[in-house]
């Protein structure tokens, strides 16, 4: 056998030869850590998230076609690439060259906030671009599925990107008979003149042109190779793997002869994520390249062929085609496939993975194998021995030896037969998510009924999810042959098939009783389906379907968003030139979208660079027993395994343990770091350390046991106001009630990550790690080193999102880098893989609230008795603070006269919960809107009617005797109810519903008191430092960290406006504990506030100080002043400082002024359910919100936005999976689904109120990071009022307690039908469940 251990390929127009390419590396490290392009990022590992993608060019010489296609780097093995063009974002365009439109389109649109994700979009969308320069709207939302994004919300994303599109600025969408075209937008009144309103975020100026000609042009080099190809079969050998690569089907045979154990990798989509996440080793692996054979499209009289090895992207484009062409009743399977193909997976993982691949994969939940399998298909096969052809079936999909592929034979291509008259198959699927989420259940159906007379001829029926592997009902349609399509066989096919598919109890997965609910509806929808063609092919002899019965056809596809934004334009005539108050970019968009903006591991390598990996706990509760290393440390390049035993005394902080000592109280704590020379050594290490543990009891994961064995942490708060024994003697009615919800992963796109460089002289350290609190990291440093804090250096540039969660583990990290680069004198590296961030760093706490609420018959509430219990984890961390916070806000905005609320921080055996954006008033706000639900459904009133006969009165007073002044949240909720035509639409919401059984429709509206202050005055201390330089520009640090929010493009904008100069003139390298120093971490939405009059105070000082200077030369220029200055001995330097608001609590009195101000505001949203898979769509949302004089109203709208979605996420879509011993299941974006481009409402208004009153803050503006996360409720709520529309036409009790996340599994059982009915259900107790509720 031939072989060359040469690979070429292309890298942005650049020939790159590599000798000695390895097997088992992905083309992302070859491309960050060989080739220097950090513009691509490490995301998640395993294709979920998009930031890794790049695009992949080849030549085909048989079409003379270029094609370009989007893939994940994270995925791409690098021998793959041979002969192809690979275009990273660097290799587009860079502030150095020239930008792409693209590029520039996505900054200058506030497409970017954190920017972590901004190059993996922007390689999207290029692609796209490069095929369809004009894409339409449904191309675009189609390229952008495959990316996430946590911090934007993804409206300026797609702004940007439609701008692109030959589409008119309609939104294509009449959802509640109106159009965005006609007068006002969707029922939206017009702004009066006077009240100087705008919507442009947009800079002056227009855009690039997209210009085709501009772009990199493809290889020629590569051209010539592929029209004269080498038949010569590649071989790559790797330390550990080799990788064959045939280019001919003769050689492929041979190397499956002679390895008939190897995968044959395509795609590497699911060899791939198991060899990385499972562990599956493969010593041989066989790739063919470009093999004709493989790849052929064949069209024949019964049916198409389609070649193994074309990627699932282009069978869709193949279907689309064929579709078209053929008459629909003999393309049913091929439409039934489409269907699937749009959701199924991103765009880039539909080009890199291959028919072929998914097929023999047979994955148990597999979108398209149980379609193939109904519709007659074979699979043509072929070795040295010769042809074969086997059905594709159940026998095969369940892999009986005797149906399936034999190890020497390779899969050739697949027959799918046309579809005959009177035969019909339809596609069912439901997720977590629409888009880019595995199927919980799917399936395909299929019936024949020979002729017109509506007898059952044949019928197959599959389901995906429910078993080990696809599973066919083959008995139960055995059975029903022979009988006519009616309501009574629909009854009978349900009864056979839960009998015949039997899920146990405990099956992996679990959702259990859902997916059994599941198989009946979507046979249910089935049968309507068909009933409706039947009915239109022979209108005498079928009954028509129940009008009310219609919409249970038709999907709850995301339509094409369209949104407005609305804020209190500046007065530039009044302040010219004035930055404050103007939507500018953030300073580092561009830099974002060009991948220049340098993260944490984007840094270069150090000389001698160690990395190091972390060991983790597999117990929740356990003695370790013993830990053996030896193994890893013999292994040629591994350095140290740290445990407690080398940290000693250093092992703690305060009451934080680093490394495990003694006992485990959690999966997922750090039990010891092996440092390696590089980090796939650190990582093969890492699994060869032997522990041994002895389990311990109790194990205590859930609230409920933590409050049945009184575990928790003290001390116990309480907050309590007015009398509230009397006032329950007084009221009409008493309810009592609860609700849990479940807690949510930060989910930032940038993980933990920390290089700790040893300066080699004076014990200096520097300290480079992606944390929001760079003096916490300095002090916990410098204690485990046991140096002064003035040796340690903290550094952060910017931070790939936080959220929260890298205020305090991110310094724990970071201690033992330094521990570990300061024992061995070499810089120490840790960046976490996403699984090990998602189960080491915690989230938001779960919560359960308890109340008890008296009320009179009008639904005032006079009473509230609330318990709020927080699940902590097994450590205190921030969690006190959380449960202070959530009895502080715990009323939202509603004046309760007498109201006791206690609050406990249960300590279990998970990882320890911390902060995370809203920090406990999410929770805490959620439990009183529960109870307010609760009395108006007791009362018999509207919600909205109760809400409003509760609000806060203009001056008021809170339950901790803080006045207060609620004119703007009066005005948030009067305006919000005027913009969303709300009582029109709830008409509106009524009359869909009477006209609709199986789909609701709900509309809530959720007012919003978010209290903004830290609760000490300690806390809100901040420091800046600014210079002017001799040729007038200036340099400014601060004590805030930019992690998305703008900080340092909002802190420009003021020393901007208090240096009267162009911000093109001032700059910010960046935060560091050596310029700034004892600064307080950034979060609690007011650290652009504290430091912008920090940076204020310093430029005044400055002013001050240049007062003679300026006063001599009034017309002069910041060089000639600056000049002046210097030669007058004054200085150019200032500190600034701002002490903090005067805040504090007294927890024995319950009483206090913690906040400064309050953020008023409003969200009204209304979504749509299908009841009978529980699938819901956000139709439409709108929210006011009261901002006081913005900033910048386009990062402040940003801020609103991303945490509604945020909001939307963890109310709905965001749900951990853990098991009954404590092991965290979802630890990735493939089981952790964050809210994609396709759950964003379909419409969206957001308009900000104009600001009236002046106050004491920046320029009177308003922190808004977290406020508007709590509105994602209304989503929530609204979702509340449809099951409960649908429960009440079932005739079923109203009010239903449904606990938050509500998933599409809790909204479907709760609207009970004849199928939850029919369902077997299992008793509590009588099995061990897969996953628990903590």
């Amino acid at each position: 056998m031939g072989s060359t251990s040469e690979l070429l390929f292309y890298v942005n127009g650049r020939k790159v030869i590599e000798k000695h390419a390895d097997p088992e590396t992905m083309l992302l490290p070859y491309l960050r850590k060989k080739l220097r392009l950090t513009g691509t990022k490490y995301g998640c590992g395993g294709g979920g998230c998009g930031a890794c993608t790049v695009m992949i060019s080849r030549y085909n010489p048989i079409s003379k076609k270029i094609r370009h296609y989007p893939v994940n780097a994270c995925l791409t093995p690098i021998c793959s690439v041979y002969g192809a063009a690979i275009t990273t974002v660097e290799g587009i365009g860079s502030t150095t060259t020239r930008l792409h439109p693209v590029q520039e389109r996505i900054a200058k649109y506030h497409g970017t906030q954190c920017g972590f994700c901004t190059p993996g979009m922007v390689m999207s969308m290029y692609t796209l671009l490069r095929n369809h320069p004009e894409p339409s709207l449904d191309q675009l939302t189609d390229a952008l599925g495959g990316n996430l994004c946590r911090c934007t919300g993804y409206r300026p994303i797609l702004d940007a990107c439609k701008t692109f599109c030959n589409a008119s600025n309609c939104c294509q969408n009449k959802e509640n008979g109106f159009c965005c075209l006609d007068q006002g937008i969707n029922g939206i009144p017009e702004d009066k003149e006077e009240d100087k309103i705008t919507s442009d975020l947009l800079p002056e100026g227009d855009f690039l042109p997209l210009d085709p000609t501009q772009e990199l042009i493809f290889p020629p080099e590569l051209m010539r190779m592929d029209e004269k190809p080498l038949q010569k079969t590649r071989v790559f050998v790797g330390e550990r793997v080799t990788w064959i690569s045939p280019v001919t089907l003769k050689d492929l045979l041979e190397a499956k002869s002679e390895y008939p154990q190897a995968p044959i990798i395509m795609g590497n989509t699911s060899v791939g994520p198991g060899m990385k996440f499972k562990g599956i080793f493969h010593p041989v692996i066989i790739s063919p390249d470009r093999i004709e054979e493989l790849n052929v499209v064949s069209h024949a009289h019964d049916g198409l062929t389609l070649g193994a090895g074309l990627s699932l992207a282009q069978v869709k484009d193949i279907l689309a085609d064929v579709v078209q062409k053929l008459p629909e009743e003999n393309t049913q399977i091929y439409r039934a496939l489409l269907k699937h193909l749009r959701t199924l997976a991103g765009s880039q993982i539909r080009n890199m993975a291959s028919l072929g691949g998914h097929i023999v994969s047979r994955h148990l939940d597999s979108d398209l194998n149980p379609l193939l399998a109904l519709g007659n298909c074979t699979l043509n096969l072929l070795s040295k021995e010769g042809k074969r052809q086997i059905a594709l079936d159940e026998q095969f999909l369940s892999k009986r030896p005797n149906a399936d592929l034999k190890p020497q034979e390779i899969l050739i291509s697949v027959n799918i037969p046309y579809s005959r008259k009177w035969e019909f198959v339809l596609a069912f699927r439901q997720a977590q998510r629409k888009q880019n989420a595995l199927a919980i259940v799917n399936s395909g159906m299929r019936v024949f009924f020979g002729e017109g007379d509506g007898i059952i001829r044949e019928l197959a029926i599959l389901y995906g999810g429910v078993g080990p592997t696809v599973v066919c009902a083959k008995n139960s349609c055995q059975k029903l042959i022979g009988r006519p399509w009616n309501e009574e066989t629909l009854d009978t096919a349900c009864k056979l098939i839960l009998d015949e598919i039997s899920l146990p109890a405990s099956a992996p997965g679990g959702k259990v009783e859902y997916k059994r609910t599941l198989m009946i509806s979507f046979l249910f929808k089935f049968y309507l389906a068909v009933s409706k063609i039947l009915k239109k092919m022979d209108p005498g002899r079928y009954p028509s379907l129940a009008d009310n019965y219609e919409s249970a056809l038709e999907d709850l596809q995301a339509r094409h968003n369209h949104s407005t934004l609305k804020y209190q334009d500046i007065d530039t005539m009044k302040f010219p030139r004035d930055a404050v108050g103007s939507p500018i970019m953030h300073v580092s968009g561009v830099k974002h979208a060009t991948g220049e903006a340098i993260y944490i591991d984007d840094m270069p390598v150090v000389d001698q660079e160690l990395f190091m990996v972390f060991v983790t706990s597999s117990r929740a509760h356990a003695k370790i027993v013993s830990i053996d290393p030896s193994e890893a440390l013999s292994m040629p390049g591994v350095v140290d395994v740290l445990t407690a035993e080398h940290l000693q005394d250093a092992n703690f902080f305060h009451t934080e343990m680093f490394l495990a000592k003694n006992e485990v109280l959690c999966v997922g704590q750090l039990v010891c770091a092996v440092v390696a020379e590089s980090e796939v050594l650190a990582k093969q290490a890492a699994k060869r350390v032997k522990i041994v543990y002895q389990d311990l009891e109790p194990v205590i994961l859930t609230i409920q046991e933590a409050i049945q064995h009184k575990s928790f942490f003290e001390p116990e708060r309480k907050l309590e106001y007015g009398n509230i024994n009397e006032a329950f003697k007084m009221v009409d009615q008493i309810l009592e009630g609860e609700i849990h919800m479940g807690g949510q992963e930060h989910f930032y796109m940038e993980t933990h990550s920390a290089l700790v460089i040893p300066k080699g002289e004076d014990q200096e350290m520097d300290v480079y790690v992606s944390t929001q609190f760079p003096k916490f990291v300095q002090d916990i440093v410098a204690t485990t080193l046991k140096l002064q804090i003035n040796k340690v250096m903290c550094h952060v540039k910017r931070v790939g999102g936080s959220f929260g969660g890298k205020t305090f583990k991110s310094g724990i990290l970071a201690a033992i880098a330094a521990f570990a680069a300061n024992k061995h004198g070499h810089a120490v590296r840790c960046v976490l893989e996403r699984g090990e961030d998602m189960l080491i760093t915690g989230g938001r706490h779960p919560y359960l609230g308890k109340y008890k609420v008296g009320f009179m018959n009008d639904g005032r509430i006079m009473a509230l008795d609330m318990e709020h219990y927080g699940n902590a984890g097994c450590t205190l961390d921030e969690s006190l603070l959380v449960i202070e916070m959530g009895l502080l806000k715990m009323e939202n905005a509603y004046k309760l006269p007498n109201v006791r609320c206690r609050g406990r921080v249960c300590k279990t055996n998970l990882p320890s919960n911390t902060a995370l954006r809203g920090f406990g008033f999410p929770q805490a706000g959620l439990i009183i809107e529960s109870c307010i639900a609760d009395v108006a459904a007791k009362c018999g009133l509207s919600p909205e009617k109760v809400r409003t006969i509760n609000l806060y009165k203009e001056i008021d007073e809170t339950p901790y005797k803080q006045e207060i002044n609620a004119k703007k949240l009066i005005q948030a909720w009067n305006e919000c109810m005027t913009r969303s035509s709300y009582s029109l639409r709830k008409v509106a919401v009524e009359k869909f519903n009477a006209e609709n059984y199986w789909k609701k429709r709900g509309l809530a509206i959720i007012p919003l008191k978010y209290p903004v202050g830290l609760g000490s005055i300690i806390y809100g201390q901040a420091a800046a430092l600014v210079h002017i330089y001799l040729d007038g520009s200036v340099l400014i640090t601060h004590g805030g960290i930019e992690v998305g929010q703008g900080i340092h493009t909002r802190l420009i904008q003021v020393v901007s406006r208090e240096l009267k100069i162009p911000m093109s003139n001032i700059h910010l390298r960046g935060t560091s504990t050596e310029t700034v120093p004892n600064t307080n971490g950034t979060g609690g939405s007011v650290t652009a506030e504290l430091n912008g009059l920090a940076v204020k105070d310093a430029c005044e000082t400055l002013l001050k100080r240049l007062e003679p200077i300026i006063s001599k030369n009034p017309k002069g220029t910041w060089k000639e002043w600056a000049q002046a200055a210097f030669n007058e001995c004054i200085s150019l330097s200032a500190t600034g400082y701002f002490r903090g608001y005067n805040s504090n609590i007294d927890w024995d009195k319950g009483e206090g002024n913690p906040f400064e101000y309050f953020v008023y505001g409003a969200a009204c949203s209304e979504v749509e359910i299908d009841c009978l898979t529980g699938d819901h769509k956000t139709i439409r949302t709108d929210i006011v919100m009261d901002v006081g004089y913005s900033i910048n109203p386009a990062l402040d709208m940003g801020q609103v936005e991303g945490a509604f979605i945020q909001g939307l996420g963890l109310y709905t879509i965001e749900e951990l999976q853990y098991s009954p011993q404590g092991v965290l299941y979802s630890r990735g974006p493939s089981q952790y689904k964050i809210p994609a481009i396709c759950d964003i409402p379909t419409e969206l208004h957001i308009s900000f109120l104009p600001p009236t009153e002046k106050s004491n803050t920046l320029y009177s503006s308003k922190g808004l990071g977290e406020a508007s996360l709590f509105l994602g409720c209304s989503v929530f709520f609204a979702i509340q009022e449809a099951v409960s529309a649908a429960r009440q036409e079932r005739g079923h009790s109203v009010p239903w307690k449904l606990n938050s996340p509500l998933t599409p599994e809790k909204i479907r059982m709760a609207c009970e039908d004849k199928f939850t009915k029919m369902i077997p259900r299992d008793k509590p107790g009588s099995y061990v469940p897969w996953n628990i509720p903590v």
